[in-house]
């Protein structure tokens, strides 16, 4: 008995682990999103370049970062910036960055 549940606690402590790490880990996005603030505005970055309008991407649902960022990876989406931003990026750095900005306040 005191084995099945050290091993049901077991897999429980890592599969908790697991889920966490599915959502990337926001410091380390932060460190990975320093090539975004400059288009995009982030809340504390002032936007030095393009003048013409960005979307506005702190405090963005993590779900739809993740996609958009795999979307420009793939090709999926077509914006030449944004597609060699995307190439450059694993799925760790995805999921990272989108960790990252979703958790800041939208700058409105």
């Amino acid at each position: 008995m005191t084995r099945a549940l050290l091993l049901v606690l077991a897999l429980f402590s890592t599969t908790t682990v697991l889920a966490q790490d599915a959502k990337g880990d926001p410091a380390e996005g932060r460190l990975k999103a320093y090539t975004c603030t400059g288009c995009h505005g982030i809340t504390g970055w002032k936007n030095a370049y393009p003048n013409y309008h960005v979307p506005r991407i702190g405090g963005q649902n993590y779900d739809y970062l993740v996609a958009a960022l795999t979307e420009y990876k793939n090709g999926g989406r077509k914006h030449p910036t944004m597609r060699a931003q995307g190439e450059s990026m694993s799925d760790a750095d995805i999921a990272d960055i989108a960790a990252f900005l979703s958790n800041l306040k939208s700058a409105e």
